[in-house]
């Protein structure tokens, strides 16, 4: 009797711990995807701000580099893909700083691209704390093992130069 309770007990600790850890790792899973809607939002807004600086009546950018800025920004706009996005992200991220380098940026569209520069930088850490966070806990044997994460996708991180020069 005594090792008949002894297992009932393990059962019900084991039970408590596989329903703990699918509970935190589907919260982590949500975390990602929240935090990507997040980065993403702020991706697009700073494609936007480019967008937006280089049609401003206000900006002092010659045709060749308002057109070429255009085109950047519409870019990143309809870019899918993981390694196609980073790569436009990139691309918009040398525009915005080779803009906010320059003297040809009104007050108000300069602010506009900076701000929206800083907080692409901060989303984009909350997304990649996020992902480190949920491949961490899959990473454990256990979680491997039982397969808690079903069929859902390993998340990767999101890697672009996001430098904020300063203004």
């Amino acid at each position: 009797i005594c090792w008949l309770f002894v297992a009932v007990v393990a059962a019900i600790l084991l039970t408590m711990w596989v329903t703990f850890t699918l509970t935190r790792l589907d919260r982590l899973h949500a975390r990602v995807d929240a935090a990507w809607a997040a980065l993403d939002a702020q991706l697009v807004r700073r494609a936007a701000a480019l967008v937006h600086a280089a049609e401003s009546p206000d900006t002092r950018f010659g045709a060749d580099t308002r057109r070429r800025y255009e085109q950047v920004g519409a870019q990143a706009l309809s870019e899918s893909g993981e390694h196609r996005r980073a790569a436009a992200e990139n691309v918009v991220s040398r525009a915005v700083a080779e803009a906010l380098t320059g003297d040809d940026l009104d007050a108000r569209s300069r602010d506009e691209l900076s701000d929206a520069a800083a907080r692409v930088l901060i989303a984009r850490r909350f997304y990649n704390d996020a992902t480190r966070d949920t491949r961490s806990l899959r990473a454990r044997r256990m979680p491997r093992l039982l397969h808690l994460a079903g069929n859902r996708e390993m998340p990767a991180f999101f890697d672009i130069d996001d430098t904020v020069p300063s203004a």
